[in-house]
């Protein structure tokens, strides 16, 4: 079947308002408008999205999975007609995601200097969606942490990072040097099961109000420090593996294989070693074609 996007729009504004008349409201169309399309989009998927009641408008198994992926959707339809207006008027852009902690100036500048046309962007990775802004098409290429799924990735390992845990300043563990796994057995861990936080920042207001704990990178410890919290070695925790990945296969322009070129020369600059080849990442793509 084919996807109406107006439809889309309005079960999204329907979805969010919990209200077929605030949602008419802010998509500025009539209320009967509305409603007619809702229950056409429903005829057309084959399955009901709304639960509607007198007093309430509730979305039903099917609407809530269409509500998550239509984010996802979404995303992919603003990049594809960016990337067709950008074509449209000359321009080059380059969208870098990184995960919290990772830093990307020195190759943006190091980018920059030989492609001073091309305008670059930043995207920072919010921490639980990893690679998804790479496959939606958000962003060009990324400075990943492992784990992510690598099929449809073109992946290159770049260096590894400790962890450490985040305890409140008031948890009978702060005042350890160090800490192993099995000190933590029992530990309420923020960022599992149910208890995400939508943010890194709201993650740290949880762990500081004694909701858990958390384990995170040494980098991100380093980006948030405060009073209130306190961050300690786990001596047995295994590193974790930072890559630069971009989608598989590459895009038809050039702007991907050549910041890679410029970020393998960066890196292997700050650690004084070799990395893999990225000039492979050409090949490799033009073989799968």
């Amino acid at each position: 079947m084919d996807l109406d996007l107006r439809k889309l729009r309005y079960f999204v504004a329907v979805a969010e308002h919990r209200h077929f008349g605030r949602a008419a409201q802010a998509l500025f169309i009539a209320q009967p408008v509305l409603s007619r399309q809702i229950r056409a989009f429903e005829q057309e998927l084959g399955c009901p999205l709304f639960t509607r009641s007198t007093r309430s408008v509730e979305l039903t198994p099917a609407g809530r999975k269409l509500f998550d992926e239509s984010s996802k959707i979404s995303a992919v339809v603003e990049g594809a007609l960016r990337r067709v207006h950008e074509a449209h008027r000359g321009e080059q852009r380059l969208v870098v995601g990184f995960s919290p902690g990772l830093h990307v100036s020195d190759a943006i500048r190091a980018f920059t200097a030989s492609h001073p046309d091309v305008q670059i962007d930043v995207f920072p990775l919010r921490w639980w969606e990893r690679d998804a802004p790479l496959r939606d098409g958000r962003a060009d290429v990324a400075y990943l942490r492992r784990p992510f799924e690598d099929a449809g990735l073109h992946t290159v390992p770049i260096g590894h990072e400790n962890k450490v845990v985040c305890l409140p300043v008031t948890h009978r563990l702060a005042g350890r040097r160090t800490l192993t796994t099995a000190d933590l057995d029992g530990e309420r861990l923020v960022d599992s099961g149910k208890r995400r936080a939508s943010s890194l920042e709201a993650k740290f207001e949880l762990i500081a109000s004694g909701q858990g704990i958390s384990l995170v990178p040494v980098s991100v410890a380093d980006t948030y420090s405060r009073p209130d919290l306190v961050y300690l070695t786990v001596t047995d925790a295994p590193p974790v593996e930072t890559c630069l990945a971009v989608p598989r296969p590459s895009p038809a322009d050039d702007l991907v294989p050549a910041f890679l070129s410029v970020a393998a020369q960066v890196l292997r600059g700050e650690c004084g070693g070799e990395l893999p080849p990225f000039g492979r990442m050409r090949e490799e793509a033009e073989s799968e074609q």
